[in-house]
């Protein structure tokens, strides 16, 4: 029996799994409500050692741990918590950071009640399932204020070059993954900070600037060169970067293209995508003193469903808004953000119009949109998939006064680098067609994962991504 495999035997032996699965799940604390929305602060205050201590008691430590299954980086999650619950922080720290280049980015933002936890034993007992997302954080921050415990691993060059081309969640996991392996690895940002969508599409109340610039200093550390305002395509070529001595090239540039509802009123002054508001927040300090200016409205509203509407209208309260509806033509129940978000989105004050849909906006004599129109929808008959389509309720129309409208209902890929490659195979939706084992594309050597292979993802799919075409290329 190895050192490891003892100490976690006399973990199980000290508490029995009867006792442990009769232990509470830990309630992370929070900033009041009427605090938050007048202050970009982190929403979620993390654990303390104490409660970290408890739910990581929680864990069972499987023999068939069914939560790493769930994890598309493949992280040791009982490895992890069993450290956690030993009070070896700083190996728990290098456990996870085996598989995973962004912790405590995964622990802030990834929807672990749709992966890791989902497939937590506990579920089947009648339990709440192990936080394992708030340790994952828990760990990741500790390490944070600890700097003294970072282990940079041992890396030895082996001669090799490798190009990224974006710095979002698969960039930066394919180029943690393959500088450990020894490869000499920069990474190419169009716009003027590293981050991609950890920076200006996530609010810093959700996710801070603070900890996804430690993440990217970590990789700094490890021999990451960064370059900003590159766009590829335009400022260089992918012939350039080979003829640079680029041998296998990533792209993870994300899906920067916004989509609209193509109805009658969406040119008016006040309609805007998620994209441009939140990035002009978010990364270009619009309404914080910024030389970026940016709409703000007393009456808004958000248009959508997902994670990207919630912050938008999260936001817009941060901006001073009296009122933010947000629209969204199914029921609360199927909205596809988390349920965390929508909670906390409707503690703020942000008003839930559901079964509704916009049909029209109309503006006033200077071109500014002043009502929104909308129909109430009623859910059809589930599809093969179990989704109910929403239909609309004739003649059911309403008129609701706005002076600011953002619409959140998707994005689509930026076609800059695949329009630049001859012969790479796109998909119709305008995404590069690539081997899902491999990630690689019809173009020998062009690797690519996140958005612009998925036309919309998690931060963790496309870290799951970068971590799978790091494992194809290397070999």
């Amino acid at each position: 029996m190895s050192r490891d495999e003892q100490w976690r035997a006399e973990l199980r032996a000290a508490i029995k799994p009867k006792e442990r699965s009769a232990l509470e799940r830990v309630t992370m604390t929070m900033l009041d409500p009427h605090e938050r929305i007048h202050s970009n602060a982190e929403v979620n205050c993390g654990l303390t050692d104490e409660q970290a201590r408890h739910e990581a008691t929680r864990c069972l430590d499987c023999a068939n741990p069914q939560c790493v299954t769930g994890c598309p980086v493949g992280i040791d999650i009982p490895g992890f918590i069993k450290r956690v619950e030993r009070g070896d922080i700083a190996d728990a720290a290098v456990t996870i950071k085996r598989t995973s280049a962004l912790p405590a980015v995964c622990g802030r933002v990834c929807p672990q009640e749709k992966q890791c936890e989902s497939k937590c034993i506990h579920n089947r007992m009648g339990h709440a399932p192990v936080a394992i997302g708030y340790l994952e954080r828990y760990v990741a921050d500790w390490q944070r204020s600890h700097p003294e415990s970072e282990q940079q691993p041992a890396i030895t060059p082996n001669g090799h070059k490798v190009a990224v081309i974006g710095s979002g969640p698969s960039g930066l996991t394919y180029a943690g993954q393959m500088a450990q392996q020894g490869y000499e690895v920069t990474v190419f940002e169009a716009l003027h900070e590293v981050g991609g969508v950890l920076k200006y599409g996530i609010p810093e109340f959700r996710l801070p600037n603070a900890v996804v610039d430690h993440e990217i200093n970590g990789l700094r550390n490890m021999g990451v060169k960064f370059v900003t305002n590159c766009v590829v395509g335009k400022t260089i070529t992918i012939e350039q970067l080979r003829a640079d001595g680029f041998e296998r090239i990533f792209v993870g540039s994300g899906a920067g293209f916004p989509r609209f509802m193509n109805i009658a009123g969406e040119n008016l002054k006040g309609v805007m995508s998620s994209n441009e508001y939140l990035t002009r927040i978010n990364l270009m300090e619009a309404g914080r003193g910024g030389d970026t200016p940016v709409l703000s409205g007393r009456v808004v509203a958000v248009i959508g469903g997902g994670n990207t509407a919630m912050d938008s209208s999260r936001t817009a309260l941060r901006m001073g808004a009296e009122r933010v509806l947000l629209v969204y033509r199914r029921g609360r129940e199927e909205m596809p953000a988390r349920r965390e978000e929508i909670e906390h989105a409707v503690e703020e004050g942000v008003e839930l119009l559901t079964l509704h849909n916009p049909v029209e906006y109309l503006g006033d004599e200077t071109g500014h949109v002043r009502t929104m129109r909308v129909q109430r929808m009623e859910l059809g008959e589930p599809d093969a998939g179990g989704r109910r389509s929403p239909i609309p309720v004739e003649g059911a129309f309403e008129e609701i006064a706005v002076d600011l409208v953002i619409v959140a209902v998707g994005v689509s890929p930026n076609s800059l680098v695949p329009d630049s490659v001859n012969g790479l195979e796109v998909s119709r939706r305008g995404t590069i067609v690539v081997n899902e084992e491999t990630m690689e594309s019809n173009v020998a050597g062009l690797y690519a994962g996140g958005d612009i292979v998925r036309g919309g993802a998690t931060v963790i799919l496309a870290m799951g991504d970068g971590r799978r075409a790091a494992t194809s290329t290397a070999h």
